[in-house]
């Protein structure tokens, strides 16, 4: 018996010692009938790089096994042909006696409910899962990392079943796409509540939920008519990313050795007198110590996260992508990114935060650019330049004169853009002071600008919190930006969720903003018709626009001074001239328009003509 005991202890250690162990494949799975059939697997685990690879299935074929310099990573580039059918490859790994057997599922495609794309049509409403509602308690704790709502910068709790719990209320205040800030596992040891500091590309994190979770918090969305648009980030990665310290290959991150600082000169990447260097200073340097920089001009990298992105759109089945601090990575990469995900999904929409503040840059990254000489393929720009000329239009002190002239100087060079609807526009979001102050005691600011926004150009982006008049100030920290909403968490004795729990003030504003959520749905000037504005002068200091389409006109008047204006309709002959009356959106009022127009102090008009 003893003989036989040593003799099974012999065969244990010799098949240990053959034995290779593969700890990491990614993508996780992929799946047949994709349009671009040439899929990149990492394999990752202790000397994979030094075995051999081989395989058998129909369908399929091995182009090419890529050995870099730490040999813990290999890269199998594959071929999956349309004659491929769903099922398990079998890849052998071999080095002499060590062998092993990695299965790898190849998914059928399923008929896709996203994918879709957001465009004009669509109102954005951005939320920091992590502020929104906590909804599952049982995830809160993830490697020790407490919950403490009081402190600003600290985990609170939120979760994908918080915002399950509240697709009603989303639903019905009218918006169509949800904004996630980033979802992405962020296994920092403190804080990175934000999402910012990806540690793991292919999960989510912990505390939201499961992958399944996110998947069926997408299928709800879908299931109310709603679209989804996730965060993402490929500048850089968090600083306790999973390959920290064992890469791939010596160029895998800039500044591998170590935290060199970006210079943050977004206009170098188009300054046509900056050289390479200054390029490189705000390509490659790190955006903070904790977000190492990663370099797309690593062409496996590169690879890895365009095939990343499309494993998040096939399986979570997002409608859109917006991608973070979007001029601080590689020009080329991110055109090839952006046109290999549209060749894939052709109706899928790209948004790139530019933060800019003129409109010349902006449009220099738009897709088609007149400005730019290479092809970004970036549908969908951020407008920060709108964003700035909202607050010099809206101020909160009501001095100066003639202040909404801001609007009309920004968007009278719309000229520079190639694509006017594929702009998104904002009053505020999670890195900007919240639009409005505290200290301000009526909503004349709050129902102009948000009139103008959901009926100008471009795709509207509210934040959450906005419809319950939240307030918070960039000197004051980011995390006072990102406020929890009262009543999303068990205990809390206020539920601005619900119209008991709010004030007079907020129900006020949070109804204005749904009749003109539920209003803009249906109304094809505003959703597809072209602008027409007037410029706003000391005479009256009014900013006039229309939106015009063949089923449909709608004329907005606002009214920038602290006095009754009457304006001259014969001013505006172009749009009101086949027209006699025009019912006021906001209101329900038919106001005779075959007259001068009189509006109060700080009005606001929004006139379907009839």
């Amino acid at each position: 018996m003893k003989k036989i005991f040593i003799l099974a202890i012999i065969l244990v250690c010799s098949f240990a010692a053959q034995a290779m162990d593969i700890s990491r494949v990614e993508p996780t799975f992929w799946w047949t009938g994709m349009k671009n059939t040439e899929l990149q697997v990492m394999v990752y685990g202790k000397d994979i790089g030094r075995s051999q690879v081989s395989f058998e299935y129909p369908g399929v074929r091995l182009k090419e096994v890529v050995k870099v310099e730490n040999p813990n990573y290999l890269f199998l580039y594959i071929d999956i042909t349309e004659e491929a059918k769903p099922g398990f490859i079998r890849f052998n790994f071999s080095e002499g006696k060590k062998k092993v057997i990695k299965e790898y599922e190849l998914k059928e495609r399923i008929s896709p409910m996203g994918a879709q794309g957001f465009d004009a049509s669509d109102v954005m409403y951005l939320i920091m899962p992590d502020r929104f509602a906590n909804g599952d308690v049982s995830n809160d704790i993830l490697d020790d990392v407490p919950i403490e709502r009081d402190d600003t910068f600290g985990r609170h709790g939120g979760d994908f079943a918080g915002i399950m719990k509240h697709l009603d209320y989303i639903e019905d205040l009218g918006v169509t796409t949800i904004w996630l800030n980033p979802v992405l596992e962020n296994r920092m040891p403190k804080g990175s509540y934000h999402g910012y500091s990806t540690t793991d590309f292919y999960k989510v994190d912990p505390r939201f939920g499961s992958n399944e979770d996110y998947r069926m918090l997408i299928e709800a969305i879908h299931g109310k008519g709603m679209k989804i648009v996730m965060d993402m980030i490929y500048n850089h990665c968090g600083s306790h990313h999973w390959w920290m310290g064992d890469f791939p290959s010596s160029d895998w991150l800039n500044h591998q050795e170590g935290f060199v600082p970006t210079s943050h000169d977004l206009y170098a990447v188009m300054d046509p007198h900056a050289p390479a260097s200054e390029v490189d200073r705000l390509v490659d340097g790190w955006f903070v110590p904790t977000m190492p920089d990663l370099n797309q001009r690593n062409a496996h990298l590169a690879t890895y996260l365009i095939q990343n992105s499309i494993w998040w759109i096939e399986y979570a089945q997002i409608d859109g992508i917006r991608h973070d601090t979007h001029p601080y990575a590689d020009a080329d990469f991110l055109a090839h990114w952006c046109k290999a995900v549209q060749d894939e999904y052709p109706d899928f929409n790209i948004v790139g935060e530019s933060w800019y503040v003129s409109s010349g840059p902006l449009a220099w990254w738009q897709q088609n650019s007149m400005l730019n000489e290479q092809q970004t393929n970036l549908k969908t720009v951020m407008d920060f330049n709108l964003m700035n000329g909202c607050e010099k239009a809206f101020p909160v002190d009501g001095t100066g004169r003639n202040p909404l002239r801001a609007l009309y100087e920004v968007l009278a060079q719309d000229f520079l853009y190639a694509d006017l609807a594929n702009i998104l526009i904002f009053l505020d979001n999670h890195d900007t002071s919240r639009f409005l102050k505290k200290e301000e005691k009526t909503l004349d600011r709050y129902k102009q600008a948000l009139a103008f926004l959901l009926t100008t150009r471009g795709i509207p982006q509210l934040y959450y919190g906005t419809e319950l008049l939240m307030t918070g100030e960039k000197k004051d920290g980011d995390g006072n930006l990102r406020k929890d909403v009262p009543g999303g968490w068990p205990g809390d004795t206020v539920n601005q969720f619900e119209k008991s729990g709010r004030s007079d003030m907020q129900n006020e504003a949070w109804d204005y903003l749904r009749n003109l959520l539920q209003w803009r749905k249906k109304s094809k000037a505003v959703t597809e018709g072209k602008l027409l504005h007037y410029a706003s002068d000391y005479e009256n200091e009014c900013y006039v626009y229309a939106r015009i389409s063949p089923e449909e006109t709608v004329l907005v008047i606002l009214n920038g001074s602290d006095k009754k204006q009457t304006l001259p309709v014969k001013r505006y002959h172009e749009v009101t001239g086949s027209f006699g009356k025009g019912k006021d959106v906001i209101s329900g009022v038919t106001i005779d328009i075959e007259k001068d127009i009189t509006i109060a102090p700080k009005g606001v008009l929004v006139l379907e003509l009839q």
